[in-house]
């Protein structure tokens, strides 16, 4: 996918807070914490990076879902296999 860089930073923006919400609501960490653990999930890519923005290809759910309870979270924890109500919300 190309974008300019502002449609990026705002892509960026986004996947951070609901990474952040995540990590903040599911994972227990304080809101520093969980918009620290967003920044480094979501690195800011330079335009000319090979694969900019990769990591946009999962939903930040699932991004945090792993980094909280593993690579089995939607077996072992199926009622988080999909996003919440409450996280859809913030789009």
């Amino acid at each position: 996918m190309t974008w300019n860089e502002a449609e990026y930073l705002d892509y960026l923006r986004s996947e951070r807070r609901a990474y952040a919400w995540v990590m903040q609501h599911h994972g227990g960490l304080s809101p520093e914490e969980a918009s620290e653990a967003a920044l480094a999930h979501y690195p800011y890519e330079s335009a000319d990076a090979p694969f900019r923005g990769l990591v946009f290809h999962d939903e930040p759910w699932h991004w945090a879902m792993l980094s909280i309870h593993g690579d089995r979270y939607a077996a072992e924890h199926p009622e988080l296999g999909h996003p919440s109500p409450d996280y859809l919300a913030l789009e």
